[in-house]
């Protein structure tokens, strides 16, 4: 152990951009909690990074790992094994035609440079189009990708990538006569501004259904299969990024089931492996088979490994079993209910939003963006220390909404009690 002098990250190279890292040091997790080295406990509205959605430790998952470790772990990339066969199948079932082919890799960025990489081969093109406030990766293609940070200071982004407005209902960048946000208007000119850029080689559009990074933005309804007739129209493939909103989240096994639209290209993390990294590609027959006749290659040491298709079998028991959709929506509602009630008693509070358990607060300051950063990063460090962890949009500007995301397993009890610590925040931080 480290002496009292000695900073806890004196080796560890930082990651977080401009952010420090949490001063907490986490021995343990178990439900909806994890618990510091000095022993506290934290309820974790996080759900780890947006992941652990049946909890921490979910007792079905550790036994998965702890009998698939001793069985089959890893292999050739060119072997296959029966958890990657079921898992594949399983989840070709969860999901419309014709989206019934299926790979399984280890994060987001790689499912998403592996949907850019398909894209590219079977249109035989190389230009992208994603939000303005995207977040798909640090991996190349999906660091092209992503417009909410990380773009300076690292030399030229790969040509043919292009930015769509945000679509964004609480501070709407184009209006109608009653002032509301006029999204047809919006995408109509900015893809009159990406056809003027194009060279005509537009491939896909590579988009999340609710924007996360970018401060929790739920599409509007019809906006997604209107999006999708733009790229069609245009011989691009749509491309849907449900690392966050997949398997039940928001209260439907996937994000775009609401709006009826089915991708052309499927990508899903983070939920997958509940936790652990399991990401994965889904797309149809005829896409995978003209990817196939066309050489494509993404070869990577854990391409469908059976530890992690193993626990990704297991989330789906849980999820099916245990009807996490319907839980989802149930605690969504309690919680975006209690949210709404805070809102009326704290007037910094200036919008609620999000689907299910993927729930958008914003606070909002009227001397500016700046302020309102600085009043996000204070709440924030007071629900920590009254035993709330909250995930704040750590990126200018957006400093003042939060991303409230409690695992699928959590209970009424500490929906409540999570609710209740964040009262107490903002009455003592914004008074």
């Amino acid at each position: 152990m480290p002496d009292d002098t000695t900073a806890p990250e004196q080796h560890l190279i930082r990651y977080l951009g401009r952010g420090d890292f949490s001063p907490l040091i986490i021995d343990r997790a178990a439900g909806t909690s994890v618990f510091t080295e000095d022993g506290r406990e934290l309820l974790d509205f996080t759900s780890g990074q947006m992941s652990a959605i049946l909890g921490h430790a979910h007792p079905d998952i550790v036994a998965t790992v702890r009998d698939q470790i001793g069985r089959l772990d890893h292999i050739y990339s060119g072997m296959l094994s029966r958890p990657v066969l079921d898992l594949a199948r399983r989840l070709v079932e969860t999901l419309p035609a014709p989206l019934e082919k299926a790979v399984l890799l280890t994060t987001g960025a790689e499912a998403n440079e592996a949907a850019l990489r398909m894209a590219k081969l079977v249109t035989g093109r190389h230009e992208v189009v994603s939000f303005a406030r995207s977040w798909h990766g640090m991996t190349q293609a999906a660091a092209n990708a992503t417009y909410v940070a990380g773009r300076g200071g690292y030399g030229p982004a790969a040509p043919g990538n292009f930015a769509l407005p945000v679509p964004d209902r609480f501070r709407p960048a184009i209006v109608d006569t009653d002032g509301n946000l006029d999204w047809r208007r919006q995408l109509d000119l900015g893809f009159d501004l990406i056809d003027a850029q194009s060279v005509g080689s537009l491939a896909a559009c590579l988009v999340e259904p609710i924007l996360s990074s970018g401060g929790v933005v739920d599409l509007p309804p019809g906006y997604l299969a209107a999006l999708r007739d733009k790229c069609h129209e245009r011989g691009m493939l749509l491309i849907l990024d449900e690392a966050q909103t997949g398997l039940c989240r928001t209260g439907d096994w996937y994000a775009f089931q609401r709006d009826g639209v089915v991708p052309d290209i499927l990508t899903l993390s983070k939920t997958l492996g509940a936790g652990l990294p399991l990401a994965a590609v889904l797309t149809s027959a005829e896409i995978e088979q003209r990817a196939h006749e066309r050489g494509f290659l993404f070869l990577t040491t854990h391409v469908n490994d059976p530890l992690p298709a193993a626990v990704g079998n297991t989330v789906l028991d849980v999820l099916a079993r245990d009807r996490l959709d319907l839980r989802a929506r149930e605690l969504g509602e309690r919680l975006r209910g209690g949210l709404e009630k805070l809102a009326g008693r704290h007037p910094v509070i200036g919008d609620v939003r999000g689907r299910g358990l993927l729930v958008g607060l914003e606070l909002v300051d009227e001397r500016g963006g700046a302020a309102a950063d600085a009043l996000g990063a204070a709440v924030t460090r007071r629900c920590a220390d009254l035993g709330l962890h909250m995930n704040i949009v750590q990126l200018p500007g957006m400093g003042g909404t939060f991303r409230i995301a409690p695992p699928l397993t959590a209970t009424d009890a500490e929906i409540d009690r999570g609710l209740a610590i964040l009262d107490t925040a903002l009455a003592e931080v914004a008074g």
